[in-house]
């Protein structure tokens, strides 16, 4: 049975009381060799805001194309600090942000909701906040989940490019690893003002990885696949929006068999490709470059 987008949108649920004005505030700005950044405080809910950071490559001329790079927080997606400079070696290799933006693209990230739902003692990169805000969410939100969350605070983040003087609106794309990954297939699903998806090592298939978990689906996850609601079916939603999967650990071969089962792609054969490198978690150089050249080939 296929699903509709809509189908989909009422299982991620919505809502209550969450209405926000929009803000968007300059907080910061940041200068790399390849790049000049911007730091902003974002609202990202009716009492919450997102710590945003974005990129620019330093060459002028004609509105660049943007990408949208979702993970835990943005200097994760750079590799490093770029105030103090201190490298980030638990991320370096991946970062994202970094690559893209040496390729000619406008590049935004935030601080994803373990960081911005609830305060906490905890460090940023202390696993327990994500269990933490989530209960929260949820406690306060019990008709949403974790991934609309997810999902929302990502779609924000293509608000500010599209309205960005700057950026081509027309030539939208995201990209993410891991949870950056999964973020970045449900907005890239979602979100028609994307273009294309990049998604690396996510899990796409329910027992693939944590789908299950209270920041993404919790128990909702296993009525999902009672429904026989897979991700090939929200892929199909979406059809025929290009999307290329880098797979290493918990994606595979059995992914690309998901993807291709997407209805609508029939004859846009071009428009699903995976590289399955194999080598593990972690996307090595060779898959990375492989990934933005497809997102070159629909946005440059």
């Amino acid at each position: 049975m296929e699903y509709t987008k809509n189908d989909w949108l009422r299982q991620i649920g919505s809502p209550e009381q969450y209405d926000f004005s929009p803000s968007f505030v300059l907080t910061d700005t940041f200068d790399l060799p390849e790049a000049r950044g911007e730091v902003y405080r974002q609202a990202n809910g009716p009492r919450t805001w997102q710590r945003v950071m974005m990129l620019f490559p330093k060459n002028e001329g004609k509105p660049f194309p943007g990408v949208v790079v979702p993970f835990y927080y943005p200097e994760a997606m750079l590799g490093m600090d770029p105030f103090t400079g201190e490298s980030l070696p638990r991320f370096q290799g991946i970062e994202m942000m970094l690559h893209l933006v040496r390729r000619g693209y406008a590049v935004i990230s935030a601080d994803a909701y373990h960081l911005t739902y609830i305060s906490s003692p905890r460090d940023r990169n202390d696993f327990r906040r994500w269990h933490d805000a989530a209960e929260a969410l949820m406690q306060d939100q019990p008709g949403w989940t974790g991934i609309g969350k997810l999902t929302a605070d990502t779609m924000l983040l293509v608000d500010v490019l599209a309205a960005d003087p700057r950026v081509d609106e027309s030539r939208i794309g995201i990209a993410g690893h891991s949870l950056g990954g999964k973020m970045a297939f449900y907005t890239g699903c979602i979100d028609e003002r994307i273009r294309v998806i990049l998604a690396s090592d996510f899990g796409i298939g329910w027992e693939q990885t944590n789908w299950q978990d209270l920041w993404y689906w919790g128990e909702k996850a296993g009525q999902m696949q009672l429904k026989g609601m897979d991700h090939a079916s929200l892929l199909a939603a979406a059809a025929p929006k290009p999307m290329m999967l880098l797979a290493g650990q918990y994606d595979d071969m059995t992914s690309w068999d998901m993807m291709q089962r997407a209805a609508g792609y029939e004859e846009h054969a071009d428009h699903l490709a995976i590289c399955h490198h194999a080598s593990g978690h972690r996307p090595p150089p060779e898959a990375l470059e492989a990934g933005y050249a497809f997102l070159d080939r629909f946005l440059q």
